[in-house]
C-alpha cells in the first residue's frame, strides 16, 4: 500500500532546482525542478527522448549540468538555509552534528557515491562478468576495505582491523545475496546468471555501498511479469527496512503505478506533471504526451484507441529506451 503523505515536499532527500543541460544547440533538460522524498520511491517517467537518463547522469555526476543546483540532504529536516549558505561558500559539502548537505553538481562521480551516498544501476547491465556473484558485491565495498587495510599494508599482514572489516564486508554481501535470492549462486560467474538475476545482482551491488539514495535506470526492462513482481517486493523492502530513498526511470507502467509514492513526468526535457500515481495517471498533459498529440486531441485519441477512461493503463504506456 502506498504511503499517503506528500513526503517529497515536507522532507526531501534530494532537491533538484532549475536543472538545465544543453548539448550544443540541443536542450535535453530545460529548467527542471523536483524533490525526492526521504523514504519514498520516486519514478521519473516520460516518452522516449524526454531527458530522463540525462537527469540521472546529472544527479550521479556523469554530466556536469549547464545550470542548476542538485542538493543531497542527509539527516532529517535539513534547513534550506544550510543549502543556501553552502551555495554561497563555493564548497562541495557541509555538515553539522545532525545534518549534511552535498551539492552534487560540484562533485566528481565517485565522490557522489562514496561521500554523498548516491548509488546507481544502469539500463544496460554493467556487472563484472568474469568475477563471481559474491566478488561483485565485495568489489562494491573496495573503498572501505582499502581504508581498513591502511592502503594494503593491513591486508598484506592480516592485521586484526582489516580482518574484521573483510569479515563484515563478506557478511553484508551474503545478506544481500540472501535478500535477492542469489545465495546459492554466490560462487558462479556473474555472466552465468539469467537476465533477471543479473538485474537483482546489480541492485544488491549498489546496496552494498550503503546508499541513502538508490538510482535505478529501467530496473524492470526485459523482466517477465513474475520477475517484475519480485522487483517490486525488493524495492519495497529496500525502502521500508533500510530507509533508502529510491529514484527510478521506468517504462513499465505496471511497476511504476504499483510501487511509486511520487511520479515526475518529463516531455522534451520539461516537467509536465508532478504528484502521486493517481494524480499523474489522470493528468491530460501526461496522456497527451504518451499518445503523441496535443492536449485538445486527447479525447479524440482515446476514442480512436478504444480507451474508455483517461486513467486507463493503455493511455499511460511507454516504449523502450531513452535517447536523452
Amino acid at each position: 500500500m502506498l504511503k499517503k503523505s506528500a513526503n517529497w515536499s515536507l522532507d526531501p532527500v534530494l532537491t533538484v532546482e532549475h536543472l538545465t543541460m544543453r548539448f550544443g544547440g540541443l536542450t535535453a533538460v530545460d529548467d527542471l525542478s523536483f524533490n525526492v522524498g526521504r523514504g519514498d520511491i520516486t519514478a521519473l517517467i516520460g516518452p522516449n527522448g524526454a531527458g530522463k537518463t540525462t537527469v540521472f547522469n546529472c544527479v550521479t555526476g556523469f554530466y556536469k549540468p549547464t545550470e542548476g543546483r542538485i542538493a543531497m540532504r542527509r539527516g532529517r529536516n535539513v534547513p534550506d538555509a544550510m543549502i543556501d549558505d553552502l551555495t554561497r561558500s563555493g564548497k562541495q559539502f557541509e555538515h553539522d552534528k545532525e545534518h549534511a548537505v552535498y551539492l552534487l553538481e560540484r562533485m566528481a562521480d565517485f565522490k557522489i557515491t562514496e561521500v554523498a551516498g548516491v548509488a546507481r544501476t544502469f539500463q544496460n547491465i554493467r556487472l563484472f562478468g568474469g568475477m563471481t556473484v559474491l566478488e561483485n558485491l565485495l568489489v562494491a565495498q573496495h573503498n572501505k576495505l582499502m581504508n581498513a587495510s591502511g592502503l594494503t599494508i593491513g591486508g598484506l599482514f592480516g592485521l586484526p582491523g582489516y580482518r574484521r572489516s573483510a569479515a563484515a564486508a563478506k557478511e553484508k554481501a551474503i545478506e544481500w545475496l540472501r535478500h535477492t535470492r542469489l545465495l546459492e549462486r554466490a560462487d558462479d560467474p556473474a555472466s552465468d546468471l539469467p537476465y533477471g538475476a543479473q538485474r537483482r545482482l546489480e541492485i544488491a551491488r549498489a546496496m552494498c555501498t550503503d546508499p541513502a539514495l538508490l538510482c535505478l535506470d529501467e530496473p524492470a526492462a526485459g523482466l517477465n511479469p513474475r520477475e517484475s513482481a519480485e522487483l517490486n517486493t525488493l524495492l519495497r523492502y529496500i525502502r521500508d527496512t533500510h530507509e533508502v530513498s529510491v529514484l527510478l526511470i521506468e517504462h513499465d507502467m505496471g511497476v511504476v503505478m504499483e510501487i511509486s509514492d511520487h511520479i515526475i513526468v518529463l516531455d522534451y526535457g520539461k516537467k509536465i506533471s508532478d504528484g502521486s500515481a493517481a494524480d499523474v495517471r489522470d493528468d491530460p498533459k501526461v496522456i497527451a504526451a504518451y499518445l503523441g498529440v496535443d492536449d485538445e486531441e486527447v479525447e479524440e485519441g482515446e476514442q480512436d484507441l478504444g480507451v474508455k477512461k483517461a486513467g486507463s493503463p493503455r493511455a499511460t504506456g511507454g516504449g523502450q529506451g531513452d535517447t536523452a
